[in-house]
């Protein structure tokens, strides 16, 4: 199951267990499950701490794999095989259940310490899902630790019965002793907050005790790491909110156009950032988000939670999200037919019929991608040409269950209630009304910025939303800087947000050196 160069790795990684894991394993006549079988026996062979057993649990999901402490009496369930981005997570359950230190912060291991509740989490996967994992193993990481709490990992592809009974067609989706918990990304103190009501006020309360910062940037990916680590470099107090470090680039599978580095993944470029910024003392407050920018003897960012932080100046790069199509439907079936990561919902659809709205290098992209695991895929473009790139038009044009349609605009999403059976669109052409059917849409139309929660503000902003910035980032109020897809730069590029990041932490650092009395007398009447 694990070749030898795995094997190796792992043998290292197993001398640090302290303790005895039992690998309890549930199996019937098929090809999976000889595959769990097999994975356990592997693993069993790299540490004598480990214990291959038959689960005594006559109710099990076959195949399934419980990591089990007999010391602590924890257990992390793996329904399925997971390999693929969920094999880490098996890699760091082990470890965690056998003794070795979660990297998770003091204060939220000793929350979920003091949880007296009993969990039982069930959390649905693809095994291509790169949001997944994060979840996975934050919920492992809680079960690990506390015995009242039960971690699952299903994997929704071979478990279609339940996900056809729970009608799940978007992964990660998380259940709470049987009931509807979460949709999508979820941080471990995201969880943590759901589930112990004064969690976020005791955060808050820490977070607002924080000194003024120099640099404050507000938003974690390419741009925001790259604002962060320069103005660190200049030996600035800097602070970094972010709702999810990496951004929209953890969500991306391949990147090939990043100059020095002739491909790599997404999530691994997002690790490489974090690692990167780490290198620098800077203060990463993670899973925050801003809610209101404020000026009270220097500029404050009040967070969703209540906390209010203080800059001398500011660099906005909170990036931007999926467009929707804003269409009757899309909201009553988001999550049920309706998706915006083809990587991470694909799966789910396997064998079926779906469309793509899109005809963009995304949306080209996608339709591809799609192509190999569903029954057909059907591409809708508003406009009378494809805005792809060539090379990517005609791979799909090569393929035999891909079908475009141009001038086409989607006008209404249809459903049972429960899930996506259809859409309708409009030919542009001739104004007639038309109907496919369908079990699966996937919106993949461009990009919004994330700047709501600036429009309240007296910061100048594009009619689209964008952030308004000049060649050396600056906005329209002093010692406040933009950066990345938040802003109108008019390309939305990994590589692009981060030259913007430098260039406004630069700016702002400029703005500091020429203010800096103003500043001084701030810290001073403060």
């Amino acid at each position: 199951m694990l070749d030898n160069n795995i094997k190796n790795q792992l043998k290292s990684h197993f001398e640090s267990l302290t303790q005895p894991v039992e690998l309890l394993i549930a199996l019937d006549d098929s090809k999976k499950s000889a595959e769990v079988e097999s994975l356990a026996n592997d693993l069993a062979s790299l540490s004598d701490k480990f214990t291959v057993m038959n689960n005594p649990d006559t109710s099990a999901r076959r195949p399934s794999m419980v990591v089990h402490s007999p010391i602590k009496n924890t257990h992390i369930t793996f329904a399925g095989v997971p390999m693929g981005h969920e094999f880490t997570s098996l890699v760091l359950a082990l470890l965690h259940t056998g003794g070795h230190a979660s990297k998770a912060k003091s204060e939220d291991i000793e929350q979920i310490q003091s949880l007296t509740q009993e969990l039982n989490f069930e959390v649905y996967i693809s095994l291509s899902c790169q949001t997944c994992p994060q979840v996975v193993q934050a919920l492992n990481t809680m079960a690990a630790t506390n015995s009242n709490i039960k971690a699952t990992m299903i994997d929704g592809a071979l478990f279609q019965s339940e996900v056809e009974e729970r009608n799940i067609l978007a992964v990660p989706a998380v259940y709470l002793n049987g009931e509807p918990f979460s949709q999508g990304a979820l941080s471990l103190t995201d969880i943590l907050n759901k589930v112990d009501s004064k969690g976020a006020q005791r955060q808050a309360e820490s977070l607002s005790k924080k000194d003024k910062f120099d640099v404050l940037v507000i938003g974690g990916g390419p741009a925001g790491a790259s604002a962060a680590i320069y103005s660190a470099r200049k030996g600035l107090n800097t602070g970094i909110v972010a709702d999810r470090f990496g951004g929209q680039v953890a969500d991306t599978l391949a990147i090939e156009n990043f100059i020095s580095i002739k491909a790599t993944e997404g999530p691994k470029l997002v690790a490489q950032l974090e690692e990167h910024v780490k290198e620098y003392d800077v203060d990463v407050m993670h899973n925050q988000r801003a809610a209101a920018l404020g000026y009270n003897n220097g500029y404050e960012i009040t967070l969703e939670n209540g906390a209010v932080l203080k800059a001398k100046s500011l660099v906005l790069a909170t990036g931007a999200r999926w467009r929707e199509m804003n269409v009757p439907g899309e909201q009553e079936y988001r999550g049920h037919g309706v998706a915006y990561c083809p990587h991470c919902d694909g799966p789910l659809f396997k064998g079926k019929p779906v469309a793509v709205i899109g005809g963009g290098n995304s949306g080209i992209e996608a339709a591809i991608d799609l192509a190999n695991i569903v029954q057909s895929v059907t591409v809708l473009e508003f406009a009378d040409t494809l805005r792809a790139d060539e090379v990517l038009i005609r791979k799909a044009k090569s393929m035999a269950n891909i079908t475009i349609i141009k001038s086409a605009q989607t006008t209404e999403v249809l459903g049972n209630g429960k899930k996506v059976t259809g859409l309708m669109y409009t030919d542009r052409v001739s104004g007639e009304s038309k109907e496919l059917e369908l079990d699966g849409i996937f919106v993949q139309i461009g990009l919004i910025p994330n700047t709501e929660w600036l429009k309240d503000s007296d910061l100048e902003l594009s009619k689209f939303g964008e952030i308004l910035i000049d060649t050396k980032g600056a906005t329209s109020l002093p010692g406040i800087y933009g950066a990345g897809d938040a802003t109108n730069t008019p390309f939305k590029q990994i590589i692009i947000a981060m030259g913007s990041g430098a260039t406004a932490s630069l700016g702002a650092f400029d703005y500091l050196i020429r203010h800096s009395d103003e500043t001084e007398e701030d810290q001073s009447a403060a």
